[in-house]
């Protein structure tokens, strides 16, 4: 799978094409996650994080999310009392299509600096190691958690992550999820994505 040398592009042409279809124009483009415990609807804001919209868009028009997995959780109660504490739950193909991962080039990092946007309560927000490596895996704060915004101490580096959208409805979905079995910072088992679709206006 080739990367498109301009993603911005990609998403300002497909948003363009669904207002010329539909006679409407959103705010923002909205995704649904399909899970086993109920659907998720994330909006995006291309307005503030236009790169990491559109990869995220692309990797969702592809079907790449389909039959992937929530995999890893953040639970307070399981991390050590010396450390800060984060809770979330984190998705993507690292258990349904781990070679892709690697084939992807990275995203840059648009940070919470740049874009002004906080990892709030339903933040939805692209996984990485190093700064510019992030690219398939993201993940969805469960409480507003600071630590993971620019300057804070979730990452070594100091860069934070890069937050691109919320979640306007199916919070209740994502509780329940996070309040799944686990052992350490997996999901035992893993939590089924079924798909990742695009959907304007949200149901």
């Amino acid at each position: 799978m080739k990367p498109y040398k301009r993603p911005e592009l990609f998403l300002f042409f497909f948003l363009f094409l669904f207002t010329a279809c539909n006679g409407t124009h959103y705010a923002h483009p909205t995704v649904e996650i399909k899970t086993t415990f109920g659907n998720i609807y994330v909006e995006l804001y291309q307005d503030k994080a236009p790169q990491t919209v559109a990869a995220f868009l692309k990797f969702v028009q592809s079907g790449i999310y389909k039959n992937s997995s929530f995999y890893r959780v953040l639970k307070e109660e399981d991390q050590p009392s010396n450390a800060f504490k984060s809770e979330l739950i984190q998705g993507g193909i690292y258990k349904s299509n781990p070679a892709l991962i690697e084939k992807e080039p990275g995203i840059p990092l648009e940070t919470t600096q740049k874009t002004g946007l906080k990892h709030l309560d339903g933040t939805i927000s692209l996984a990485r190691t190093t700064p510019n490596s992030g690219n398939t895996e993201f993940f969805i704060c469960v409480g507003d958690q600071p630590a993971y915004d620019y300057g804070g101490e979730a990452n070594p580096d100091g860069q934070g992550y890069a937050a691109f959208g919320r979640v306007i409805k199916g919070m209740k979905t994502v509780h329940e999820i996070h309040s799944q079995d686990s052992n350490g910072d997996n999901f035992t088992p893993p939590v089924k994505i079924k798909d990742i679709i695009y959907v304007n206006p949200p149901k």
